[in-house]
């Protein structure tokens, strides 16, 4: 602990020499995940702040702030003088006042081996009019934590659950505490009624009177020496307050029991508000624990929560649509987007489920769940030939790849994803990828950052130097530079190994994971690629990592 201390310390010390604004146009953040990520309130922005990053050998940690230009869709840089300390899995709550203050609490900090923890218990907030940094030092707060959640609600921050973990323990919180955003006071509120059990990465909402509503979440604990068993929560709650948000109101919890199709049990979903009265859940990952191995599912699906209704919905996609094929279906297309609702009331026609095997070389196996809209999929494969040539291959469907810890933000009634990991085998692949939806019209995703598949970079631990787990690992914002190794091993991935045939398990390998990787290959090479080329170039890059796995 004091290690971590004294390294945040020495962070702390080098953001110090930064004495001015600095705002510069970049290129797409690095691959990370359990950042946060905020819609600004007055302008075309999204911003975001901190995360983290693991190559196989080392974490980094980052507290860049980065603004992304919805219009221009364009990156900057905003370099501000006495930024809070390294940090992920922190919250960020956004509040209107004075042109805008984004609100950041708690998170952790991890030794660059990822072995040691240090978390959070301070309160920052960025006033965007003027571009500065402030930390708020009150009395009374929260212990320190990461992985709670934190939304804006009247005049006051509110914090519910999250967990600390230590060399040798760990715990989960359920209790909840107010920021008053006027006073500048913390108070620990103490509901009426049976709340939540302590549990971390929940979704956390309010409600236009005030009220919050808890799903889900994660939680372990520990059954017997060295043997923990984790929990998926699948519960939800109402936290109400009789009042008009003072700090002497009386809050009471109370269960909800909401009707529809609720999303399959997962841990890492992320969350946002969107709109017509709804909260929205994507992605995420079910572990399903044995002795030996995890197996895991992620998921790319969006679940809505009607907030009036009390009601669970999937998210479904209608497609695309071009006024070509607007105009050539006529009222066919009209009664498809009047029948949206009725979509909703008939589970049994919701998405298609392509479940995919991925076993890898140490034999884990890792199920990746795509979740693909049933009816849309077919009117795709009804068109003709000629029409995919003229609309550019509409029967594959752009969506995100599964993943877990996103993050993401809600502006105009659009969603846009970023970042987030998921799994194959022993290696974690963090990704850096920026897609949107309109909520409105749930017509189709659409890719405004693509994949870089340069920017994987993976190193086994049998390669890592011990003694070179210093400071900078953890520093963050490093990670760019090395990676532009892999380039030249990328773009030859055909002509590495011409005498290589694919032996079975290679095959077999190609034949669970082909789609990814013509994802993958598709986002590089951008949307009129002939789709024979695609596909080459997908398999050479298959081959080329699996070789290097093996």
């Amino acid at each position: 602990q004091e290690d971590l201390e004294a390294l945040i310390a020495e962070f702390q010390s080098l953001d110090a020499k930064k004495t001015q604004v600095i705002e510069s146009s970049c290129p797409p953040p690095s691959p990370r995940l359990n950042g946060s990520f905020s819609a600004h309130p007055e302008k075309d922005e999204l911003i975001l702040f901190g995360g983290e990053y693991f190559n196989g050998q080392k974490t980094y940690l980052y507290n860049e702030l980065y603004v992304y230009n919805i219009r221009k869709n364009s990156w900057s840089k905003v370099e501000i003088p006495n930024p809070p300390p390294r940090r992920c899995a922190h919250q960020a709550a956004v509040v209107p006042t004075a042109g805008g203050q984004l609100w950041v609490f708690g998170g952790e900090f991890a030794s660059p081996n990822g072995e040691q923890f240090y978390h959070y218990k301070d309160l920052w907030v960025l006033h965007l009019a003027t571009k500065t940094w402030e930390q708020i030092k009150a009395s009374g707060g929260p212990s320190g934590r990461s992985g709670h959640r934190m939304v804006a609600c009247k005049r006051q921050l509110i914090i519910f659950g999250g967990f600390h973990e230590s060399a040798r323990d760990y715990i989960y919180y359920n209790d909840v505490y107010a920021f008053n955003l006027d006073s500048f006071t913390w108070s620990k509120l103490a509901p009426s009624g049976i709340g939540p059990a302590p549990r971390s990465g929940c979704q956390m909402a309010t409600t236009p009177e005030g009220s919050i509503i808890i799903y889900g979440g994660y939680s372990k604990q520990r059954i017997k020496k060295d043997v923990d068993k984790g929990t998926l929560h699948t519960d939800m709650f109402l936290l109400k307050t009789e009042g008009a948000g003072k700090e002497e109101d009386k809050w009471a919890w109370s269960r909800l029991n909401p009707s529809g199709v609720k999303p399959t049990p997962r841990s890492g979903f992320s969350v946002a508000i969107g709109p017509n009265n709804r909260s929205l859940l994507f992605g995420g990952v079910h572990d399903e624990e044995e002795e030996e191995s995890i197996e895991g599912d992620f998921f790319n699906d969006v679940y809505f929560y009607d907030i009036g209704k009390n009601r669970w919905f999937p998210g479904q996609l209608k497609g695309p649509k071009s006024e070509k094929r607007k105009r050539r279906r006529g009222r066919q297309a009209e009664a498809e987007s009047a029948g949206n609702e009725e979509m909703e009331k008939q589970p049994p026609q919701g998405p298609v489920e392509i479940v995919k095997e991925v076993v890898a070389e140490d034999g884990t196996v890792m199920t990746i769940k795509q979740v693909i809209s049933g009816p849309a999929e077919e009117k795709e494969r009804s068109e003709s030939e000629e029409e995919e040539e003229e609309d550019g291959a509409l029967g594959q469907q752009v969506e995100p790849c599964p993943r877990s810890n996103a993050m993401l933000a809600v502006k105009h009634g659009v969603l846009y994803v970023y970042g987030g990991m998921f799994e194959v085998g022993d290696r974690q692949f963090t990704l850096s990828d920026l897609y949107s939806i309109d909520l409105h019209k749930m017509e189709e995703w659409k890719v405004l950052v693509e994949m870089d598949p340069k920017a994987q970079e993976w190193l086994e631990e049998s390669e890592s130097d011990e003694e070179d787990d210093d400071m900078e690992g953890a520093e963050g914002g490093e990670e760019e530079e090395e990676s532009s190794e892999e380039e030249s091993e990328d773009e030859g991935g055909d002509e590495q190994h011409p005498s290589v045939q694919p032996d079975e398990k290679h095959a077999d390998y190609l034949s669970r994971t082909e789609q990814y990787w013509i994802q993958l290959a598709r986002s590089n090479m951008g949307p009129d690629a002939k789709e024979k080329k695609v596909v080459k170039v997908a398999h050479a890059m298959a081959k080329t990592f699996y070789e290097g796995s093996v």
